[in-house]
C-alpha cells in the first residue's frame, strides 16, 4: 500500500533493464550545463512526501535536480500505483507534452528535501533554441521518455473492453495515432476488469469502458469526450489573434507549422482527428528523402508534431473546424470550432487534406469499424492474424498497406479495378508485392458485396471482374480500402474560396478571381487564405510534395502579414 494515498503498489522500482537506451533516456547534466540553464528558470524547494507534478493535471515545467531525490510512479484510475524511476541529482524531470504545458502522465514526489530548477514550458522551448547542443539533448530525452511510456503502457487511460471489440479498437486508434500512452484489460482475462465491466457497463453497447487518471469512469466515450477528459486539448488561448492559423495536422501542416513558428509567428494549428493525416497511418514510406531505409508515417508525422511544440506552434487535437468567417471586420480571420469556440488569425493556411473515399458498396457504412478499415496499423494488423483478407487500391498507400499485412495475413487479395500497377504505384513497391507469396493481385475487379453478422461484424466479401463472369466469394472478415479520397473542403462554403469541380481549392493564377493580380502560387482566390498539400487543386499528393508545399507557403505568409501591416498611403 501507498502510505500517501492508500493505494495499491505494483512491487518495487523496475530495473534499467526497462529502459534500453538508459543514459539517453536519463541522461545526468554536469554542473556547467545547469549553470547555463539557471537564467531560463527559478529555484523552487519541496519537503518529504510533497508532489512536484500529478498524474492527470497540467505539469508546471522542466525540473531540474540540485539536490535530493524525486520518485516517478504510475497512477492509474484503477488505484495502482506502479514505481517508474528515481531521479537524483544533475537530472531533469519532464516528458515531450511538457513542451506545451500538457497534463502529467505519471507522479513526482520528493524523497526527502529537494531543491530543483522549475524551467516553465515556454522558458524549456527557448531553452532548446537558445542552447543547441544541450537543447538536442533534452529533446532526445524527452522523446524517448514518451516513447518508453507508450511501449510500457505507463500513463493515460485504462481502456477496459474486448481486444477485438470495435469501441476498443476504435479508440485504441485514437489514442495511438496521437501518441499518447493507454493500457488495455481484457475482462475474458483479468478479473478486475470483468468486476468492472459488470458493474459499469452490463450492456456491450456501453462497451469500452475508460477510466481516466482521477477514477472517472466513461462508457464507450467518443473521441473528443475522451480527449477533453485526458487534458489532451490546448485549445484558444483568450481573444489572442495568431498570424497564423492551419487547418489540418498532416505533412503539409506540420511542415508549414514549423517553419513558420520557427521563424518568429504566432501559429495555431487544428485537426479533428489526429496528427499525421493519412500519412501517419503507412506502415513504411520508403521514398521520402534522407531515409533510405524507410520510416513508418507515425514516426515521421511524430517528429513534426515534436518540431512544431519545439518552436511554440499551438497544436489543438481533436477540435473541427466548422466554418470560416472572411469578412475580416476587425482585420482577422475567424474560425468557428465545433466546442462552440473562435481561433481568429491574421492569415488561414488550409492544409486539411482529403477524407477516405467510401466506394459504392452496398451496407458499407453497417460494417465500417467492425471489419472494414480505411488504413492498416499494428491495431488492425492483430485482428486479421493468420486471415485472408481482401484489400482494394492501386496506389502507394495501397501497396505500403499490402506489404505490411503480408506479414500477418495468411493471404492478401489485392483488388485493383484497373488493369495494372505502373501508373499509380512506384516502382520499388510493385516489385516488393509481386515477390511476396502471400498477396494474390486480381485486376480488372472491383468489390461487389459485404455480408455479415446480424450484430454488424463483416465475415463474407464478394467481387467480381469488370470484364464479366461469375462474382467470386470467400469467407473474409476484414476488408481494406485505399481507392482515394475527396478533398475536406466542406467547411470552406460561403467565404469566397474558389474550388475545382473535384472540390478541391484552386490557388493561384489557376483562380479566375486572381486574373490580373500578381498572387503567390499557394494563395487562393481570397487574399491572406492560402493551401497546401492533398487538398490543393493540382498538387502532387505525395508526402514529399506536401511537406515542400508547407516550407514554400512560409514565404507568402510573410508577404501578406507584412502588406497588411504596412500603413495605407
Amino acid at each position: 500500500m501507498d502510505p500517501a494515498t492508500g493505494s495499491k503498489t505494483n512491487g518495487g522500482a523496475p530495473p534499467a533493464a526497462a529502459f534500453p537506451r538508459l543514459e539517453q533516456t536519463f541522461p545526468t547534466l554536469t554542473p556547467q550545463e545547469i549553470a547555463r540553464m539557471r537564467r531560463f528558470g527559478e529555484v523552487r524547494n519541496y519537503s518529504n512526501g510533497e508532489r512536484l507534478f500529478e498524474t492527470g493535471k497540467p505539469g508546471p515545467g522542466m525540473f531540474v535536480l540540485l539536490s535530493g531525490h524525486v520518485a516517478i510512479s504510475q497512477r492509474d484510475g484503477l488505484g495502482h500505483i506502479t514505481p517508474v524511476i528515481d531521479q537524483g541529482p544533475g537530472q531533469f524531470l519532464a516528458e515531450i507534452g511538457q513542451l506545451s504545458g500538457r497534463v502529467a502522465l505519471v507522479d513526482g514526489h520528493a524523497e526527502g528535501d529537494v531543491e530543483t530548477l522549475l524551467i516553465p514550458p515556454d522558458k524549456l522551448r527557448a531553452l532548446l533554441v537558445a542552447e543547441a547542443d544541450l537543447g538536442e539533448r533534452i529533446m532526445r530525452a524527452l522523446i524517448l521518455r514518451r516513447v518508453s511510456l507508450i511501449q510500457g503502457g505507463v500513463g493515460g487511460p485504462v481502456l477496459i473492453g474486448p481486444s477485438d471489440s470495435v469501441g476498443v479498437v476504435r479508440l485504441q486508434g485514437f489514442l495511438t495515432r496521437n501518441g499518447f500512452p493507454h493500457h488495455l484489460l481484457d475482462p475474458e482475462r483479468d478479473h478486475d476488469a470483468a468486476e468492472l465491466i459488470a458493474r459499469y457497463s452490463p450492456s456491450p453497447g456501453d462497451w469500452p469502458l475508460a477510466v481516466v487518471a482521477d477514477g472517472t469512469v466513461l462508457r464507450n466515450p467518443g473521441e473528443t469526450e475522451l480527449a477533453r477528459a485526458l487534458g489532451m486539448i490546448g485549445g484558444p488561448a483568450g481573444n489572442r489573434i495568431y498570424d497564423a492559423a492551419i487547418v489540418g495536422c498532416g505533412p503539409a501542416g506540420l511542415a508549414t507549422a514549423v517553419y513558420a513558428a520557427s521563424e518568429g509567428l504566432a501559429v495555431a494549428v487544428l485537426d479533428a482527428r489526429s496528427f499525421g493525416g493519412q500519412a501517419g497511418a503507412s506502415a513504411r514510406i520508403e521514398n521520402y528523402l534522407g531515409f533510405p531505409t524507410g520510416i513508418s508515417g507515425q514516426a515521421l508525422a511524430g517528429r513534426a508534431f515534436t518540431q512544431a511544440q519545439k518552436f511554440g506552434a499551438d497544436i489543438m487535437i481533436p477540435i473541427a473546424v466548422k466554418s470560416l468567417d472572411c469578412s475580416r471586420n476587425d482585420g482577422a480571420f475567424a474560425l468557428a470550432l465545433d466546442s462552440g469556440d473562435i481561433v481568429r488569425a491574421r492569415s488561414i493556411v488550409v492544409a486539411s487534406g482529403a477524407r477516405y473515399r467510401r466506394p459504392g458498396i452496398d451496407r458499407l457504412e453497417k460494417f465500417e469499424g467492425r471489419g472494414v478499415w480505411y488504413w492498416a496499423s499494428p491495431i488492425e494488423a492483430r485482428l486479421c492474424s493468420g486471415q485472408d483478407v481482401v484489400l482494394v487500391g492501386g496506389g502507394n498507400s495501397a501497396g505500403q498497406a499490402a506489404v505490411f499485412l503480408s506479414g500477418h495475413a495468411r493471404k492478401i487479395y489485392m483488388i485493383i479495378r484497373g488493369g495494372g500497377l505502373g501508373a499509380s504505384m512506384s516502382r520499388y513497391l510493385i516489385e516488393r508485392i509481386e515477390a511476396t507469396p502471400n498477396i494474390e493481385l486480381v485486376f480488372n475487379t472491383e468489390v461487389v458485396a459485404l455480408d455479415g453478422t446480424e450484430e454488424g461484424s463483416l465475415e463474407r466479401v464478394s467481387w467480381q471482374s469488370r470484364l464479366g463472369g461469375e462474382a467470386t466469394s470467400a469467407e473474409i472478415r476484414n476488408l481494406f480500402l485505399f481507392v482515394g479520397a475527396d478533398p475536406a473542403t466542406g467547411w470552406l462554403g460561403g467565404c469566397g474560396v474558389t474550388l475545382d469541380r473535384g472540390g478541391f481549392v484552386v490557388t493561384g493564377a489557376q483562380s479566375e478571381l486572381n486574373q490580373g493580380r500578381l498572387v503567390p502560387q499557394l494563395e487562393t482566390s481570397v487574399p491572406g487564405v492560402f493551401a497546401v498539400g492533398d487538398v490543393r487543386s493540382g498538387s502532387v499528393k505525395r508526402v514529399g510534395g506536401a511537406i515542400g508545399e508547407g516550407a514554400q507557403v512560409v514565404a507568402a505568409l510573410h508577404g501578406f502579414l507584412g502588406d497588411t501591416a504596412k500603413p495605407a498611403l
